[in-house]
């Protein structure tokens, strides 16, 4: 491992989903909220494909960085791919799987960061 801080493993990751055209990236602090983890990287996609792509898009980049997933789950069916990365979840969701399971509420009480997606030239929200 190389050691990343949760914040820059969220930046990559971030850049990795924008380049894939990803939806309503929001990043989330939840440290405060949570024993498991230190953030939450929340994105969409319009479907199986593209949530695929934005998944594998981050692994590698993320690889090129030294840096592993401990798991990903839902890679094969594409409607929600979980991407464990020790201090910092990802959730790449198809837009309708997002609404229905509405993880902003149920973190509602996380604390929203802003990063600078550097490659994207855009800015999101981390709580």
């Amino acid at each position: 491992m190389s050691g990343l801080s949760g914040r820059e493993k969220a930046r990559i990751a971030l850049e990795a989903a924008l380049d894939k055209l990803a939806l309503d990236p929001l990043v989330l602090d939840v440290h405060d909220v949570v024993s498991f983890a230190d953030v939450f990287v929340i994105l969409s996609g319009r479907s199986e494909r593209q949530v695929r792509s934005i998944a594998e898009a981050i692994a590698e980049a993320l690889a090129k960085r030294g840096e592993r997933p401990l798991g990903i789950e839902g890679l094969d069916e594409g409607a929600w791919v979980l991407m464990d990365l020790a201090d910092v979840v990802v959730h790449v969701f198809q837009e309708e799987v997002r609404r229905r399971y509405d993880l902003e509420r149920l973190w509602s009480d996380a604390t929203t960061l802003e990063l600078e997606a550097e490659k994207a030239d855009a800015r999101t929200q981390v709580r």
